[in-house]
């Protein structure tokens, strides 16, 4: 389930992201995480910038550290798996519309993008990710992956969502032996959502 606010970081200064790397390396982070987020939260302003309140604002980085320590965690693993996957979210199409000539599959179930526009995010990253030899899955929802998990022999894979649905999701691959890494979302919601290509290219 995704969060019950909206959020854009792409406003936020790069350095934030340096930080949580930062955070998520530290020895023995999850006992001061609470502390160490309201820290980050306030330094680089992200109420002001995203419009959440203060404990919206501390879940989110919570979130996004608890994301870094996962990667780092499973990095080693996941880059000894073979056949991977890559999951990534409609909601970052370029058009939402008529103007995308991505078609869909109700087997996958998922999206095949059409590249029709070369600025569309999901092209970009849908062309990435085949480059790389992973098969990639453009999702109406994160409920489509444990159908798509169960269907193919997957031993590594890679989500693309908000943050939230990554830690859910990051549980239930756990649970099933596979190995995963993760990119979160900058900026959430229904439609135009955004996350950093630079990111996917050093996760894959």
């Amino acid at each position: 389930m995704p969060y019950g606010f909206n959020f854009d970081l792409t406003k936020i200064s790069k350095p934030f992201f340096k930080e949580l790397t930062r955070v998520a390396h530290e020895k023995n982070v999850h006992r001061r995480i609470g502390d160490r987020a309201r820290s980050l939260a306030e330094k680089f302003r992200i109420q002001e910038f995203t419009g959440l309140n203060i404990s919206e604002a501390i879940m989110l980085v919570e979130d996004l550290v608890d994301i870094q320590i996962r990667n780092r965690l499973e990095r080693e693993e996941f880059l000894e798996t073979k056949k991977r996957v890559l999951f990534l979210p409609h909601c970052s199409r370029k058009y939402m519309d008529k103007r995308c000539q991505a078609s869909f599959d109700p087997n996958g179930p998922s999206y095949h993008c059409g590249q029709c526009s070369p600025d569309c995010l999901i092209n970009q990253a849908t062309t990435l990710g085949k480059s790389k030899g992973y098969d990639v899955y453009v999702l109406p929802g994160g409920s489509c992956v444990s159908k798509i998990l169960k269907s193919y022999p997957y031993e590594g894979v890679v989500g693309v969502a908000c943050s939230q649905e990554l830690k859910m999701g990051g549980e239930h691959i756990a649970k099933n032996g596979l190995r995963g890494q993760s990119v979160p979302l900058a900026k959430n919601g229904c439609a135009n959502t955004w996350f950093s290509i630079e990111s996917l290219k050093r996760i894959l």
